[in-house]
């Protein structure tokens, strides 16, 4: 099984398309769990009507599955609690020049 870092990792490489900036750092994924070939993922997206909403949960889904042992990505996107940029890591407000 990956473990939870290799699974972020994986996620990491999904960038939102508007704002250029990985879901990761963006504060996105809210809860990831696998449960022996199979990865389950909580999400949210910065708002509920993001355009690239569907292209970002196929990516993060393709991302995940690329991962040797992981056969299958679930991704649920729950809009609860709702985003915002108190999520974002340091490093994304930066990139964003939120201070």
């Amino acid at each position: 099984m990956s473990d939870e870092t290799q699974l972020i990792d994986a996620l990491k490489q999904v960038i939102d398309p508007e704002l250029m900036i990985n879901i990761v750092d963006l504060g996105l994924v809210y809860e990831v769990e696998q449960e022996e070939s199979k990865v389950n993922v909580d999400m949210t997206l910065t708002s509920p009507a993001c355009p690239a909403g569907p292209q970002i949960v196929q990516q993060a889904k393709m991302a995940l599955e690329r991962l040797e042992d992981v056969e299958e990505a679930e991704i649920k996107l729950v809009m609860s609690p709702p985003w915002s940029p108190e999520r974002m890591t340091e490093d994304a407000k930066d990139q964003l020049g939120i201070f």
